[in-house]
């Protein structure tokens, strides 16, 4: 029985035997004597994303009263979803997401708190995902950007929407006109400052 760690581009925490790219965390959010989910879906603003494998090191999951391991299809998910780059596991990777934060958002030599307190408004709205409407066209959205249609979210690549599950990416999908933007606002200037999310190989295959 899978545990409920995994996240959607929704900022959803669901229960999928799928691991996917990516783990991270939003704070202690868990009961480790259950290994099952609080009733608060985060306890720090920083919500990070982070490295599967780092140095060696090896944590079970959900056992300790630590951070508490969520797991991203990819990193255009989790960024959806409202997290960033760990400056532990991904400091380089950090870095170049900080620089194309400030450059996008015209800010600059900004603590990475301060770019959280941002990202957690874009993110939340009374405790539920936040919407945005689109700034452009759907089609003109940079790859890795995601968007929501209805119950279902999708990934834009090359100007296509591929629909996103637990386990992949699907055939792109044409006619979608009711599109709001899942990425933040200021993670989506980021990425179109030059912050390219990694992929899950599905995308690459079917987009």
């Amino acid at each position: 029985m899978p545990l409920q760690n995994r996240v959607t581009p929704m900022g959803d925490i669901v229960a999928a035997p799928h691991r996917g790219l990516f783990t991270g965390n939003r704070g202690i959010i868990h009961d480790p004597a259950t290994k099952t989910l609080l009733n608060r879906r985060w306890s720090s603003p920083a919500w990070l994303v982070c490295l599967c494998e780092f140095r060696g090191k090896r944590r079970k999951v959900m056992a300790t009263q630590s951070w508490t391991e969520l797991f991203f299809l990819d990193e255009a998910t989790a960024l959806a979803a409202g997290h960033r780059p760990c400056f532990y596991c991904r400091r380089d990777d950090a870095k170049r997401f900080r620089a194309a934060w400030e450059e996008g958002n015209g800010v600059g030599a900004l603590r990475i708190s301060e770019i959280d307190r941002v990202l957690h408004r874009e993110r939340l709205d009374r405790g539920r995902k936040r919407l945005h409407p689109l700034p452009t066209p759907l089609a003109a959205l940079p790859d890795g950007a995601m968007v929501q249609a209805g119950e279902e979210s999708f990934l834009i690549r090359k100007g296509r929407a591929l629909p996103w599950s637990a386990a992949g990416y699907d055939a792109p999908r044409a006619g979608i006109t009711d599109a709001l933007l899942l990425t933040p606002p200021s993670t989506l200037r980021a990425i179109k400052a030059g912050y390219a999310p990694v992929l899950h190989p599905s995308a690459m295959t079917v987009g």
